[in-house]
């Protein structure tokens, strides 16, 4: 566990010293971002933070390839870290051009599979999918093009939910979290060939938790630097990572708690992702196909228009993400009674603070 926060505090605090100086390069080659319609910010700021994040995930692979128990992730054929960093730095350059230059969709998402390749090769792939009380087996193909499909998924819904200051660098704060501890969990108890897997999950999954913390100082309300398409294209590329590497490797048997063994390997990341994803759903269904096309009518959109203030609404938004990751991860650690009763009183208390806050705040007012 020392090892886990020395390289995710590595992550946090080269990522907080870093962004400034990124920002001063952002303001000097005009990496901008403008006052827009459906934008919420008033005045321009300046993006690009992405770079600073995946300076702080370089630094915590360069000091876990000299620990003791994490320079075992960097030896023999697992090249799973080294691949997972090489995409990350490839799909933070695509970012960044973008924002710089405004790329067109489809070259955005050819960097995306550009990226998602280099981790299938280099062994960031699923190898089965977890089902009852094993995992079943499907042809190649097919798994390397469902890692396709998640690394996508992800990285988009990271992308969508970059809408009010801090809340896409909170939530994969959170989910990487709460990623974290159930690989850890795991990966500590379970001792064989696959342990390296798993613990690679742990160590993803940290360094991200590192680098979102690092960066919200500077992103949190009233940001003074975006993350841009450079940091959300990289945040949700080593969420996906952490997905895949864990999920897609482990026998539901391991699972902490029997009763939930059949579910929590695939709950667990729905659950993680619920709030971006649902986004994504809602955008597709609006847009139809020309899903890429920006509007006002994302989650955190609706929620200022409900009457939550900026912050308010990203906190909230936090509270939401949390109650349904940590209450699917409670199933690993507590009986079913009290994690279904933890689960549903946390859901329950995000949505009454949803509703009865600018009902509450009006009703002051007057």
């Amino acid at each position: 566990m020392r090892e886990y926060l020395l390289v995710a505090v590595v992550a946090g605090v080269v990522t907080y010293l870093t962004t400034p100086a990124i920002r001063a390069l952002a303001v000097r080659f005009g990496a901008v971002t403008p006052v827009r319609g459906r934008d919420v910010h008033s005045v321009p700021i300046p993006r690009l933070g992405g770079v600073g994040m995946l300076l702080g995930f370089a630094a915590a692979v360069l000091i876990a390839s000299r620990l003791r128990y994490m320079s075992q992730l960097f030896q023999g054929a697992n090249h799973q870290v080294v691949a997972t960093l090489i995409a990350a730095a490839f799909i933070t350059a695509v970012g960044a051009v973008d924002d710089f230059r405004e790329l067109d969709p489809l070259t955005k998402l050819a960097g995306q599979m550009i990226a998602a390749g280099v981790m299938a090769f280099g062994g960031v792939q699923l190898s089965a999918l977890p089902t009852g009380d094993s995992s079943t087996i499907l042809p190649q193909p097919i798994l390397i093009l469902l890692t396709f499909v998640i690394v996508l998924a992800t990285t988009n819904a990271v992308n969508f939910a970059d809408g009010l200051d801090g809340l896409a660098a909170g939530f994969v704060a959170i989910a990487a979290i709460a990623f974290f501890l159930w690989a850890y969990q795991v990966a500590h108890q379970y001792q064989n060939a696959s342990d390296s897997v798993f613990r690679t999950s742990a160590f993803v999954s940290a360094v991200t938790a590192g680098c979102c913390l690092g960066f919200l100082p500077h992103n949190f309300f009233p940001a003074r630097l975006f993350m841009g398409d450079a940091g959300a294209l990289l945040l949700g590329l080593l969420l996906s990572a952490s997905t895949i590497s864990f999920t897609g490797n482990i026998q539901p048997s391991q699972v902490g708690s029997q009763s939930a063994a059949f579910w929590v390997p695939i709950a667990l990341p729905i659950a993680i992702l619920a709030l971006p994803v649902l986004d994504v759903i809602l955008v597709v269904r609006r847009r139809g196909l020309k899903f890429w096309k920006p509007d006002r009518g994302h989650l955190h959109h609706k929620m200022l228009d409900i009457g939550h203030s900026h912050r308010r609404a990203v906190l909230l938004l936090y509270l939401w993400s949390a109650s349904l990751a940590l209450g699917v991860l409670m199933f690993t650690y507590v009986s079913t009674t009290w994690a279904l009763t933890a689960l549903v009183l946390l859901v329950a208390l995000s949505a009454a603070l949803t509703r009865w806050l600018p009902r509450w705040k009006r009703t002051r007012s007057l």
